[in-house]
């Protein structure tokens, strides 16, 4: 049977629900693009679920979300700092500022979700506990890890203020079983839910070309950063041509390790095997995809990236690192591919070894099959609905 389309499941599940619904604040600490796909996904999971959502978010957020009648928005602030005491001190007075906003507002919102970032905000979480309103964080990803796998020390007072945050939350929310471990959440399992906000619009991403009439183009697509891992794809590159001539390669996103990129290209002579897209706007990505006989995700850290579950429903198979929720998607040789680490040498070794598995069609299939059968909106909503709708009887 074919999932509903989007719409067709909001409007069948907004008559069906049976929960009560309450009033939920979200705070979504970045202060860029990033990541506003999955926080648009997540408003459409919560939306049949509560009577009003207050959404407190970055400049490009704010600018995405504010003409949407499913919220209420609020734009934050926040400018990093050229050294250590700098980078301390907005981050303080960022968080002031999100606390008074999030008093303000707060006597409208029964629940607040702590999202992207939230993890972090100390301030804020007092702020809102000392208003008797309970808190649920919800680890979209880390803000520890994403500043440890870029060495960045800062990474060590965050690490507390998270610890402290998973203390006064009420619940926990992650991905999967294995983010646990990863995020060293063990402490806090009697609170600890596994929950994704992720579904898939099949009618967008669906096989428009089948795998075989595909060219042998290897690609990735996401955000050119540090713990994206997405350079060391890029130094791949020059050992995998070695054991296939005839690929050609697709590095699709944007970020701050573009120019970085285009000098090691036109150092190691690569630009005509190398196509640079820029970043590929949300709705022309099934095409991309539908091009591809592979995608790589090198990164250091994720949570549950949605490309590569959209690149499973487009019929594209999937080799990744075994981080966050990736290994509970991805099994090797039966839904895409995993390699054990990010290295130069190990992604190259991996893209040879998967190209070449003398069984793609079966993974293509099941592959497809799975992200068809597990990540439709209608589950999404339900696991938010089981999660979220007996929290009014616990205390703040």
């Amino acid at each position: 049977m074919h999932p509903l389309n989007f719409e067709e499941a909001y409007l069948k599940l907004n008559k069906t629900m049976s929960m009560k619904k309450t009033n939920i604040g979200i705070l979504n600490f970045t202060t860029t693009g990033v990541g506003n796909l999955l926080l648009s996904n997540f408003v459409d999971v919560l939306h049949p679920l509560s009577n009003n959502i207050y959404l407190v978010t970055g400049k490009a957020g704010y600018h995405f979300f504010k003409e949407s009648e499913k919220i209420h928005t609020y734009c934050l602030k926040h400018r990093e700092g050229m050294n250590v005491f700098t980078r301390v001190l907005n981050y303080f007075y960022t968080q002031l500022r999100i606390s008074y906003t999030l008093a303000k507002i707060t006597r409208n919102i029964d629940l607040w979700i702590f999202y992207i970032g939230g993890d972090s905000l100390l301030l804020p979480m007092l702020t809102v506990k000392l208003l008797r309103k309970k808190v649920v964080l919800a680890f979209a990803g880390s803000s520890v890890q994403i500043l440890k796998s870029v060495n960045d020390s800062f990474f060590k007072p965050v690490k507390i203020l998270s610890k402290i945050n998973c203390i006064l939350s009420k619940r926990i929310i992650v991905y999967s079983e294995n983010l646990i471990k990863e995020l060293n959440l063990e402490k806090y399992r009697n609170k600890i839910y596994i929950a994704h906000k992720h579904f898939i619009d099949f009618d967008k991403f669906k096989i428009k070309k089948k795998f075989y009439d595909r060219a042998d183009l290897v690609g990735y697509i996401g955000r050119l950063s540090e713990e994206k891992g997405t350079l060391n794809f890029v130094k791949a590159i020059p050992q995998i041509i070695n054991e296939g001539d005839d690929l050609v390669f697709l590095i699709g996103g944007d970020g701050q390790l573009r120019d970085k990129i285009e000098r090691y290209l036109e150092k190691e002579s690569l630009s005509n095997k190398i196509k640079l897209t820029g970043w590929i706007p949300h709705d022309e990505l099934p095409d991309y995809l539908n091009e591809l006989k592979l995608d790589v995700l090198p990164s250091y850290t994720e949570g549950l990236p949605n490309v590569m579950l959209e690149a499973m429903a487009c019929g594209t198979p999937v080799l990744a690192t075994p981080v966050g929720a990736i290994p509970d998607v991805i099994k090797d040789g039966e839904t895409g591919f995993i390699m054990k680490n990010n290295s130069p040498e190990c992604i190259a070794e991996n893209v040879v070894r998967a190209l070449k598995h003398p069984d793609l069609a079966r993974i293509v299939e099941n592959a497809r099959a799975m992200v068809e059968r597990e990540y439709t909106y209608e589950a999404a909503v339900e696991r938010y609905r089981e999660i979220l709708g007996n929290l009014g009887q616990c205390k703040p």
